[in-house]
């Protein structure tokens, strides 16, 4: 697996409602800005399927990321099989006024570990930067 984190500066309720949102989600789930996600779609709860576009902004590239949530525990944690079958977790930690996120995933096998850990490293930073911009 690999482990990625951050610490927002925004307290949990906050981030929780942010990373869950589809309106939401597409503001931030990008590696870099000339992609974006023009759409989302959430149901959270164990079973409950979720998905969201990721594309060029030139419509160059673009693919659906999804899955199935495994475990929801508000404010703490989400975990999700993706449509390929590898594991996530998502887990919320206050700490103090703000939130620590740690996202550990399972690595795909097409792609270099280093260059997987920096996409979803990148995805998050612009999470954490979208989160602390809209206090």
């Amino acid at each position: 697996m690999i482990t990625i984190e951050a610490l927002i500066h925004a307290p949990v309720e906050k981030v929780w409602e942010a990373y869950i949102t589809p309106e939401h989600i597409t503001k931030w789930n990008h590696a870099s800005d000339d992609w974006h996600s023009p759409s989302a779609e959430v149901d959270l709860r164990p079973g409950g399927k979720f998905s969201s576009r990721m594309e060029a902004k030139d419509g160059s590239a673009g693919f659906d990321f999804g899955g199935v949530y495994d475990e929801v525990e508000e404010n703490k944690l989400i975990a999700y099989t993706m449509g390929d079958g590898r594991k996530a977790r998502v887990n919320f930690m206050e700490e103090g006024d703000s939130t620590k996120i740690t996202v550990a995933f399972d690595a795909e096998g097409t792609n270099p570990e280093e260059m997987q850990r920096a996409g979803w490293q990148s995805i998050l930073d612009n999470f954490k930067k979208y989160v602390e911009s809209s206090n």
